[in-house]
């Protein structure tokens, strides 16, 4: 479970990194298609959707886990 999460958080950052390249591009158009009325890509728009993906699916399956009981928590324990 450890390798999974660290293998998640990688993925996030990654694709947080792809989005920054995508933004910094400035949703440039080809050189050879400079001629023609295409849109930009929206490739920024895909990787951040993809982070918000990697992230949702990460915290149900955090959830599922411990439902389950594959983690327990840990921690201060609860004094009364």
């Amino acid at each position: 479970m450890k390798y999974f999460v660290i293998a998640s958080f990688v993925a996030i950052i990654g694709s947080l990194g792809a989005a920054l390249v995508f933004m910094m591009r400035g949703g440039q158009h080809d050189d050879e298609n400079a001629d023609t009325q295409t849109p930009p890509r929206n490739g920024m728009a895909r990787a951040l959707a993809f982070r918000v993906g990697l992230s949702v699916l990460l915290f149900v399956v955090v959830l599922i886990s411990y439902w389950m009981g594959w983690i327990q928590p840990t921690g201060l324990p609860v004094q009364p």
